[in-house]
């Protein structure tokens, strides 16, 4: 057995059993050890945005880390914008990243870089295995640290020798530290703010999305009368017919101010006081008013339903029967073309029961979540780090975790370049995956942010600057050519229709949405 081998052997052990990958030379060791060794699922990706990505997405859905398989510094640097993503959505991951054999780095050959300092912005836990002896403890250490509470990112670093070395040792995983417990102080603090006869909201993030939490927050909501909302993106919040309905808080700062005014004091529960996502000119930073207060019930780290239970409990609330359930709602297929109303009502007339929504349709959907509401019980997915590729990426990671599951990806035309490789991805493994690309031929979000930041009567070279079109972008040539179905949609009617054809495949299908 070498080191590759043990290291493999040591992730399966732990539990750790897909890995998405992306290898070179440096990594020839730990593939033949995959090959060698059953158990594990292999997933190429042909960019390493499309890998991290994916290991963002299976960890939302799995609630267990996978592993990516990266080339040198410059294969880990072109998965670091999936691994904020990642990071900001407190997904497990262990990063095994290639490095040159210890002793051809004093050579300083094309490929040598500072790995771990590469490493250490976008992970929790950063370690270059010395030897082949130390890779199998150095593997369960990182599994141990992905699985910490909340998930977190593990990058170890293998030199080729430690992989080709022999090895004698397969490490057993220790377990992760379990969630913090709520101290009753900041359970009694939280039930006093809500009985305040002050107008308090509570504001949910994280795993406070989870549709057991979210009934004890609907029964919270009916003791006290509070108000409730979300972040604007979510990890994965778990809604539709039967479920708490909750408001996100509006991206754009002058719909957010007013509803923030009307939210009053907050309690804390898996999120963080609302800022404004970028600084503009004569703009507050922080969305709250200055007399509004905050208390923490709990973070992310905290065991947060047992949180909602405490306070439940403290506020007599247990059996009160929950507010604000969404009520089962199909709206009208709309006429006419295409464009982010008619495609909401669209959407929430066909979302299939448990399906997993991921969604970069920035500022396409916008709205969708009130015409959604309704729809069967289903996940869905946000941005939670805001670095552009992620939509086709994570919709990669949450059909390989959910194989019985329809995921529904809505991606913005502009973004989906960043990682257009996905589709392969999704061809090779036959994903369950309807794709639905809402093609405006622009960088929209872009033309609004010129005026937000101040930018008047932009001229030709700046609006040339945000348009996709020189060529028009062709999303369902771009989909065959990488072995994927699809099809154009010029109005709501064609593109209920569509939708449905990808709804009855079970594979990748891709609908061009023309807006």
């Amino acid at each position: 057995m070498n080191g590759a081998e043990s290291l493999v052997k040591t992730l399966l052990a732990g539990g750790v059993d897909v890995c998405f990958a992306n290898p070179g030379t440096s990594e020839m060791h730990f593939v033949a050890a995959l090959d060698k060794i059953p158990g594990m699922r292999c997933v190429l990706g042909l960019f390493e945005g499309v890998v991290t990505g994916a290991a963002d997405g299976y960890y939302r859905m799995a609630d267990k880390p996978a592993s990516t398989l990266l080339h040198l510094g410059p294969g880990l640097a072109n998965g670091l914008a999936n691994l904020h993503n990642a990071k900001k959505a407190d997904s497990g991951i262990v990063n095994i990243v290639g490095e040159h054999a210890t002793y051809h780095i004093e050579y300083n050959a094309p490929l040598t870089s500072d790995i771990e300092g590469l490493a250490r912005p976008m992970s929790h836990w950063v370690r270059t295995s010395p030897d082949a002896q130390s890779v199998a403890a150095d593997g369960a250490a990182a599994i141990q640290a992905a699985n910490a509470v909340p998930g977190q990112i593990a990058t170890l670093i293998l030199p080729a020798d430690t992989a080709w070395s022999p090895a004698e040792t397969v490490a057993e995983t220790q377990a992760a530290s379990p969630p913090t417990p709520v101290s009753q102080d900041a359970v009694i603090a939280a039930a006093k703010m809500l009985r305040s006869g002050n107008k308090t909201t509570l504001m949910l993030g994280g795993r406070a999305l989870r549709s057991c939490p979210l009934e004890l927050v609907g029964r919270i909501v009916a003791k006290t009368g509070c108000g409730v909302l979300t972040e604007w993106s979510n990890t994965r919040f778990e809604r539709g017919a039967g479920r708490i309905q909750i408001n996100r808080i509006p991206y754009p700062v002058d719909k957010a101010l007013p509803v923030m005014r009307d939210a009053g004091d907050l309690v804390l529960v898996g999120a963080r006081e609302p800022v404004a996502f970028f600084a503009y000119p004569d703009k507050p930073s922080r969305l709250m008013p200055d007399d509004a207060h905050t208390m923490e019930l709990a973070d992310n780290g905290a065991d947060i339903e047992a949180a909602l239970e405490a306070l439940a409990d403290e506020l007599e609330a247990r059996s009160t029967p929950p507010a604000q359930i969404a009520e089962p709602r199909r709206p009208d297929i709309p006429q006419g073309p295409n464009n982010p109303a008619t495609i909401a009502a669209v959407l929430g007339n066909r979302i299939p029961e448990n399906a997993i929504v991921v969604d970069e349709s920035v500022s396409t959907g916008r709205d969708f979540f009130l015409e959604t509401a309704g729809a069967p019980p289903h996940d869905w997915l946000n941005n939670r780090g805001g670095s552009i590729g992620y939509g086709l990426p994570v919709a990669v990671g949450a059909a390989i975790a959910c194989p019985d599951r329809k995921v529904i990806l809505l991606q913005s035309d502009g973004s989906g370049m960043y990682t257009v490789q996905s589709l392969w991805t999704m061809a090779r493994e036959n994903l369950d995956i309807t794709v639905l690309v809402f093609a405006n031929n622009s960088y929209n979000i872009l033309r609004g942010e010129l005026t937000n930041v101040g930018v008047q009567n932009p001229g030709p070279r700046a609006i040339d600057m945000l348009s996709l079109d020189r060529p028009t972008l062709d999303w369902v040539s771009l989909a065959h050519g990488m072995g994927v179905e699809a099809m154009r949609a010029d109005d709501a009617p064609t593109l209920a229709k569509a939708f449905d054809a990808g709804l009855a495949s079970e594979g990748t299908f891709l609908i061009q949405v023309n807006m």
